[in-house]
């Protein structure tokens, strides 16, 4: 009915018909069809003026009902026969309509009491024994009956996959929300633990600095004893006056000293600990592979639009990539990504190279290296093991560096250019911000098997917030700039 599209036209972007399924580029106004109206037997009330009695003589009575075989419309006190007369009885009654050649066979004059499903039209008995003899015909209350069960059921469809997709959206917020509650909760016990550890550590400190003043007064005190005991010849006075003398001093052993970690904490030391190893065994790395250094193998590269998502925008020398609001007319191939983002036309199966990008005012991008054989169709999977090593950033300042497990984390600035460096023997893969010449995040001991190429996500457009493009630093401009004069 009218109540029940206009509702749900009200909370859809698209317009179409719950019973045939045909979109509306615009939404059309809803008008009254007459011809099911016709079909309906009057039954609907579609605005029609009042209808009057055609048998009171003074003051017209409102008509209740109509009689298509009489053609005559009835009060209650007229239509009192029709309910008592055997042979009246046997008439058709509607309810009362104004234009009852509606609802005659123009050519019989007989009701249109059947409905014919070939010719999609209402016909009376006499045309079934002509035109309509071998058509498929219904009684127009069968099908009036059928139609609204058909239509009643595809509003109760469309209703129930509202309320499904309105529930999985109230879940996936739930979701995310007692996601976001469990790693703050988390998070306030760590630094809890950590503050105890700290405290602990503290107090340790406190207690061994203030046995070693005692164990140096002490030796102090034994000094001047012994200088005094060899300034005399009375030694056996001496001896007997500094009785501390004879025993052995007391002295700790310095490399046994230790800080207790371990206060009720194990688990967390154990993490810690080996965080350690892996900082000792990064640092190891970058002291021969720092930003300077890296800047070294500096390469030229190129996006490339066969790979593009079809709403990226590249630029004609193919260094700056964009998301836009309307789709690209550019043909289908293997190499495209379904995903918002495109490669680089080069790729690198030894060595090492090195790339910077632009993400000025940018307040979301994605960037690294992906394999050759990345799938390409499809949601990607943002991990090393799926042939993609890459750094996110979402609102502003969080990052993301999606290892496994991913690492979230917030950057003391926010870099304006971004250098991405790959040693391929090592096993490497290195973020840098190039404007304070400071290490963000490394990929270590990684294997590479197939040529790597250099990955792009520019972000969603977010109704212009984030419509700067990254842009591809050309070859050569790192290596012409120090560290310290780009600060």
């Amino acid at each position: 009915c009218r109540t029940c599209l206009n509702k749900f036209w009200t909370s859809t972007q698209t317009c179409f018909c719950p019973l045939c399924k045909v979109t509306f580029s615009k939404r059309p106004d809803l008008m009254i069809n007459t011809n099911r109206g016709t079909i309906m037997g009057g039954k609907l009330n579609l605005g029609r003026p009042e209808v009057f009695c055609d048998f009171c003589d003074e003051r017209k009575q409102k008509a209740v009902k109509s009689c298509l075989t009489c053609q005559s419309s009835y009060c209650e006190t007229h239509l009192e026969p029709h309910h008592r007369v055997p042979r009246l009885k046997k008439h058709t009654l509607i309810n009362a309509v104004e234009n009852l050649e509606d609802y005659i066979c123009q050519k019989h004059e007989r009701p249109l009491e059947l409905f014919c499903r070939d010719d999609q039209t209402s016909v009376c008995l006499s045309c079934t024994e002509g035109d309509h003899r071998t058509h498929n015909t219904v009684p127009i209350e069968e099908e009036n009956r059928e139609k609204y069960m058909k239509t009643h059921n595809i509003l109760i469809t469309v209703f129930i996959d509202q309320r499904n997709t309105e529930k999985e959206k109230s879940a996936s917020v739930k979701l995310f929300t007692d996601l976001i509650r469990s790693f703050e909760r988390c998070q306030s016990e760590l630094l809890k633990m950590m503050e105890e550890q700290q405290k602990a550590a503290e107090k340790q400190a406190e207690d061994l600095i203030k046995e070693l003043k005692q164990e140096i007064s002490d030796l102090k005190k034994r000094n001047t004893e012994l200088e005094q005991l060899s300034h005399t010849d009375d030694h056996l006075h001496l001896l007997q006056m500094y009785s501390s003398l004879y025993s052995r001093p007391h002295i700790k052993n310095c490399t046994e000293i230790s800080i207790d970690t371990d206060v009720n904490v194990l688990p967390l030391h154990r993490a810690l600990t080996q965080l350690k190893k892996t900082h000792k065994a990064l640092n190891k790395k970058l002291s021969k592979s720092g930003l300077g250094w890296a800047q070294k193998y500096a390469v030229d590269v190129t996006l490339d639009p066969d790979t593009a998502h079809p709403y990226l925008i590249l630029s004609d020398d193919g260094k700056q990539v964009s998301h836009g609001d309307n789709k690209q007319d550019v043909p289908e191939n293997p190499k495209r990504f379904d995903d918002y983002c495109v490669l680089a036309k080069q790729g690198f199966s030894s060595g090492r190279f090195y790339y910077e990008v632009q993400v000025k005012r940018k307040t979301g991008w994605s960037l690294g290296v992906a394999r050759e054989s990345i799938n390409r169709k499809g949601d990607i999977s943002p991990s090393p093991e799926d042939g993609l090593w890459s750094m996110v950033l979402i609102n502003q300042r969080q990052y993301i560096a999606c290892d496994n497990p991913a690492v979230a984390f917030s950057h003391r600035t926010t870099p304006a250019i971004v250098g991405v460096f790959v040693d391929y023997e090592e096993g490497l893969v290195s973020f840098y911000d190039v404007g304070s010449s400071s290490h963000i995040y490394s990929f270590t001991d990684q294997t590479f098997t197939e040529k790597l190429y250099p990955y792009f996500g520019p972000g969603l457009n977010n109704k212009g917030k984030n419509s700067n493009p990254l842009i591809i630093s050309p070859r050569g401009a790192a290596s012409n700039f120090g560290p310290y004069e780009r600060i």
